[in-house]
């Protein structure tokens, strides 16, 4: 009698975990309530996902014909973010991977030759030429951080991302 009694609540409590798990695989994303700002406020990354974690990548080279010590060989704020974004779609793009899969970034900006401050606002042109438009919705948690210099002292940032691979 328990045996049948039991039978029925195993089957249904299989297929509720079955489809709470199916439910479960995707990666969800939390915008920022009440706010058009092109950053998420959480991600929830499913156990069967993978994590992969890009280094921190600097600009190429702008310039060629500037000195190398010359703040213009690797151009402004706007430029270096530009730079760098495109650095960090090709290294995805090789592990199969794209820009609407950054969960989470870093980013690290040195305020410009002459300038008491981050330059923000340069930044922000480049990001928003990758993440949140129309062909790449997707938006990651973002960290933006002032420091006082890079390995190069004519680098004004790098960036730091971590992407997902969902599971299967």
């Amino acid at each position: 009698m328990i045996q049948k009694t039991l039978a029925p609540l195993a089957t249904a409590l299989i297929l509720t975990t079955g489809t709470a798990f199916a439910q479960g695989s995707e990666v969800v994303r939390h915008p920022l309530p009440d706010s058009d700002f092109p950053i998420l406020q959480a991600v929830e990354v499913p156990a069967d996902a993978t994590l992969v974690y890009l280094s921190g990548t600097v600009p190429e080279v702008a310039d060629d014909t500037a000195a190398e010590d010359a703040p213009e060989r690797f151009g402004d704020t706007a430029t270096q973010t530009v730079s760098v974004f495109d650095s960090i779609e090709k290294k995805l793009t090789a592990l199969d991977l794209d820009m609407g899969d950054v969960i989470k970034m870093q980013v690290y900006l040195v305020a410009p030759e002459g300038s008491d401050a981050m330059d923000f606002k340069g930044f922000m042109e480049g990001y928003t030429q990758y993440f949140g438009t129309e062909e790449q919705p997707e938006l990651p948690t973002r960290s933006v951080f002032a420091v006082a210099g890079l390995a190069n002292p004519s680098w004004l940032v790098e960036i730091e991302v971590v992407a997902v691979r969902p599971g299967s």
